[in-house]
């Protein structure tokens, strides 16, 4: 059960100009359910994205990226239940396939597609079956369908993640939606899972490649589930370019602010409903480091909170066992760090002060906040001025189980 997270309504997402969206039950792994997902772009929209450092990427991280350096992007396909990752040679010629396929339906160049695989890993991708669900995904393809493209791309989420805002630019409406998916191998490293973000705004092409590196920072790259890099993470960010207002060239205008707020606060959403949704999550927590000398050491500090189990568990648990937060503090890897100057905040309760137990912290309070459903989790730690947060849940039972019974 996701924390404090419902599924969006169809209502709620504005369709962005310039983007339709179809999708269609291929039975790529299993039968009668959405699997299969094409975008299909407007000619003149412009197309940013990042992708999984891991350098075990998967066969469609690979082909995008050479795609992307095109300008003419045009088709986006996207199936869920296998990763098409492992497999080597013959995973790059089935993703350039599914290009090929998209391509020829849609009189394009197979270049001007970008292929997104989620699922397992290591398995032969069945593209006959991707090619035979094209010409339905194809022809469901609607402005209004990013509900279903939502559902469509879902492999262990329990339910859809999809966010829209609207700003005015020059007495224009601009648009802002985008989906994603994930809820386990989440520790996002220049993107996540899978994210899709689309504008009608119109920016500078030039601009687009950037644009995504710094959204992904800013939400994709400060959640984390279990921290495992998965070999798929790809966000990508669409600029269908058809909102009448002028060109956005800077971000440093009133215009530019505008358009990169509204995105940037889709892409926050994204990035935390993946971490409400986590795999058997029961809290989301967010783990924030203050008086860092750079935002570098705070996030191996946060991350080394984030990613231990023993914390993870002790959440789970609402038990204040507030020891392990220090102990993972002191095990992040910063050499010089002076313990005598860390102070520990959960939410309102000061848990400790200089490095050891604050004479006023009382274990009910610390098990009171803990038993709530979100979390703050601050340390100090008395070396500068530099803050920096992310988002992680708790490890339940039924981590264990889904990732267990994942492949059945």
């Amino acid at each position: 059960m996701a924390v404090n997270l419902s599924a969006p309504s169809a209502a709620s997402l504005f369709p962005v100009p310039g983007v339709r969206i179809g999708v269609a039950e291929a039975g790529v792994r299993k039968a009668n359910r959405k699997d299969l997902t094409v975008f299909l772009l407007d000619e003149g929209s412009s197309v940013g994205g990042v992708f999984t450092q891991n350098r075990f990427c998967a066969a469609s991280v690979q082909v995008c990226r050479e795609h992307l350096a095109r300008t003419d992007i045009r088709a986006m396909v996207i199936n869920t239940g296998n990763a098409n990752a492992g497999t080597g040679q013959d995973g790059l010629a089935r993703a350039r396939a599914t290009c090929a396929a998209a391509a020829k339906l849609l009189k394009l160049q197979p270049e001007q597609v970008l292929p997104f695989s989620t699922g397992v890993i290591m398995e032969q991708l069945p593209v006959d079956r991707i090619e035979a669900g094209l010409p339905a995904a194809i022809a469901d393809a609607q402005p209004a369908h990013w509900l279903r493209a939502a559902e469509g791309i879902m492999t262990t989420d329990t339910l859809p993640k999809a966010f829209s805002r609207q700003v005015q630019v020059d007495g224009a409406t601009v648009t802002v939606t985008g989906i994603s998916k994930g809820a386990g191998m989440i520790r996002p490293n220049m993107a996540t899972m899978l994210g899709f973000l689309a504008t009608d705004a119109q920016i500078d092409a030039k601009l687009l490649p950037a644009l995504a590196f710094e959204l992904a920072e800013g939400s994709f790259n400060r959640a984390t589930v279990d921290g495992d890099t998965s070999t798929n993470d790809s966000f990508v960010v669409v600029a269908t370019n058809q909102a009448r207002h002028a060109k956005i060239t800077s971000f440093d205008t009133p215009a530019g602010q505008a358009v990169k707020g509204a995105m940037q606060e889709v892409a926050r959403l994204l990035a935390q409903a993946i971490v409400r949704d986590g795999e058997g999550a029961t809290k989301f927590i967010t783990v924030r480091v203050e008086g860092g000398k750079t935002k570098a050491e705070c996030l191996q500090v946060a991350y080394a909170i984030a990613h231990s189990p023993l914390v993870k568990t002790a959440f789970f648990a609402s038990d204040p066992n507030l020891g392990r937060i220090l102990a993972a503090v002191g095990y992040a890897g910063i050499a010089d760090l002076d313990q005598t100057k860390i102070d520990l905040f959960l939410d309102d309760v000061h848990v400790a002060v200089g490095g050891g137990r604050n004479p006023s912290y009382r274990e009910e309070d610390g098990q009171r906040v803990m038993k709530q459903s979100e979390i703050t989790v601050r340390v100090v730690l008395g070396r500068g001025k530099v803050s920096d947060q992310v988002w992680t849940c708790d490890f339940s039972h039924d981590y264990v189980t889904i990732n267990a019974d994942y492949r059945s």
